[in-house]
């Protein structure tokens, strides 16, 4: 996909409408198949984490408790992590230990430090992770970033994917979020019908980097198109 392909794909999904649909839940336990741990039957639905349960995260990791998906979470601080698990979430209390026990993992954190902490330091996924499972990281990260946690995922036989969104916290109450995402199209297709639930549109991008790059063209984009609507008004009073 091309610059000038994606503008005119872009321009259409800020046009589009969200919708929950009960074919949802359908999508969901298609994933199973490819994503049972040995010793499990086709029918047992693939088990998410969900790592960061900040602005973003919380209302992200909310929808998909919504949509039924079995979801375990971990956050630092405590106060943001009750009120799911009083939903029905699961908690570990480490990264590490979500990675082993979900089958997918998803991450949304504040910063590419944080990113990085999470996914490759003491107690991160990388040491609970392996063949069999995916991480997908949904933070807003720079290129090297996203490389480097890409390379101690993989390093493990896990398969990786970034996947930055466009939209903020309305967005995601709303399932509205933009997802950019790039790394293993297998991991892809497995994911996708969780985007859908967190989403309105996706976008699969090529090789990992070309998501995180993506992601400061749209903010470059969004936020030209405000300074020029800001403009306008003050020189229309």
């Amino acid at each position: 996909m091309n610059c000038s392909q994606f503008a005119t794909t872009m321009r259409s999904a800020f046009s589009l409408h969200h919708f929950n649909s009960p074919r949802l839940s359908r999508h969901v336990s298609n994933v199973s198949a490819s994503l049972q741990p040995q010793g499990q039957g086709t029918d047992t639905p693939p088990r998410i984490g969900f790592l960061g349960l900040g602005i973003m995260g919380t209302p992200m990791a909310l929808n998909l408790i919504k949509a039924g998906v079995d979801l375990t979470v971990w956050n630092r601080t405590k106060s943001k992590r009750d009120p799911l698990i009083s939903l029905g979430a699961k908690y570990k209390p480490s990264p590490e230990e979500v990675a082993a026990s979900c089958d997918l993992t998803f991450a949304m954190l504040a910063d590419p430090q944080s990113a990085v902490d999470v996914a490759c330091g003491k107690h991160g996924v990388a040491n609970g992770i392996g063949p069999g499972k995916g991480y997908v990281d949904v933070s807003t990260v720079d290129v090297d970033t996203s490389k480097l946690i890409n390379g101690h995922i993989k390093s493990t036989g896990a398969l990786f994917l970034e996947a930055p969104v466009s939209g903020s916290k309305k967005p995601a109450e709303d399932g509205q979020l933009i997802f950019l995402t790039a790394g293993d199209r297998n991991l892809y297709e497995t994911v996708a019908p969780f985007l859908d639930i967190m989403g309105k549109s996706k976008f699969y991008l090529g090789d990992v980097g070309n998501g995180a790059a993506m992601k400061l063209v749209v903010n470059m984009i969004v936020g030209r198109s405000f300074k020029t609507r800001l403009l306008f008004f003050f020189y229309s009073v």
